[in-house]
């Protein structure tokens, strides 16, 4: 009898176990070495059986691989998280993701996530200029950049390696002041690219370039560790991307890709995105120290779909202008 109530309560038990608990989830995402590593560790604290399988790179290159995956009819990745919408929002036009409605969106802003509840940004990256307090000139506006004294003392990423800086062309581009022509007009004045924000910070920081275009974490950072930087939020505005997460349509765990959305929407995950120094995207979680609130930044608006489509078309005006 003791033997038919021990299996009867050992069943019962396993029964109550999530049926991802020993399992392999395959994570694709764009997050420096460490914020990847750290949210993989957060995720795996609150899902302990869940092993989870990294593939980092800067979007451009996730994107590529993903394509290339999808074209093979291999694609591996159960979740994805990058840092824009639009290459989202090309995902979700070619009917590559599944939606999550049930994810908790209540302390989220409407514009920070897809209405379909397919993809979700986890929080507000903006983009401005980075200074070395050795500059004679400090910048107040992006048209700044393109006066003599910045001449070939401005780096910034590329978008043909960085979501974050595909965004930022398309919106500069976009602004009544600066226009399409802005671009070109860096061009001229010397500005030169790298492949990522990384870069960026690494040569003003060390004094090879004077001016950088990044997105905000990673000069705050830096400036709060010691480095000779300040960010510089310009007076026409900044743009922003959201670090969207999503699940695959053909996501081979779909419990557990459902379950690391939740964990990166959910008050805990958004702490640990304020800890690695992040903006958070929910509206009950205070930002890091030395960060402006979200409802005093001006944001440079943006037609993600328009964005799209102009997106490859952007990318090689870049490329002619700078070398690629």
């Amino acid at each position: 009898m003791k033997t038919h109530l021990l299996a009867a309560v050992v069943l019962a038990t396993l029964s109550a176990v999530p049926a991802f608990a020993q399992s392999k989830l395959v994570l694709y995402t764009s997050q420096p070495d460490k914020d990847a590593q750290q949210t993989v560790d957060g995720f795996k604290k609150q899902n302990p059986g869940v092993e989870v399988e990294v593939f980092r790179s800067g979007t451009t290159e996730v994107m590529n691989k993903l394509l290339a995956e999808f074209m093979a009819g291999a694609p591996a990745a159960d979740v994805l998280l990058i840092a824009d919408a639009v290459s989202m929002e090309r995902l979700k036009a070619d009917n590559r993701l599944q939606a999550h409605p049930g994810a908790d969106l209540a302390q989220f802003p409407a514009g920070a996530y897809d209405a379909g509840k397919t993809y979700f940004g986890t929080k507000l990256i903006t983009t401005g200029i980075v200074v070395n307090k050795a500059a004679g000139m400090k910048p107040q506006s992006w048209a700044d950049l393109l006066k003599p004294e910045a001449k070939g003392q401005v780096t910034l990423p590329s978008p043909l390696y960085s979501g974050a800086a595909a965004i930022h062309m398309a919106a500069l581009q976009a602004d009544p002041k600066l226009g399409p022509s802005y671009y070109e007009a860096l061009a001229k004045n010397g500005a030169t690219p790298v492949r990522g924000n990384g870069a960026v910070v690494t040569a003003v920081a060390g004094g090879q370039k004077m001016y950088g275009v990044i997105v905000e974490f990673m000069a705050l950072n830096a400036q709060a560790k010691g480095s000779p930087v300040e960010f510089v939020f310009p007076t026409e505005g900044v743009s922003a991307v959201t670090e969207p997460v999503a699940m695959l349509r053909t996501a081979k765990n779909p419990v557990a890709a459902r379950a690391f959305i939740d964990f990166i929407l959910s008050k805990p995950g958004q702490e640990l995105a304020v800890s690695q120094g992040y903006l958070p995207a929910r509206k009950d979680v205070t930002p890091p120290a030395g960060f402006p609130n979200v409802a005093d930044l001006k944001i440079m608006p943006i037609d993600v779909a328009a964005t799209l489509k102009s997106e490859e078309a952007n990318k090689k005006r870049f490329a002619d202008l700078f070398g690629g």
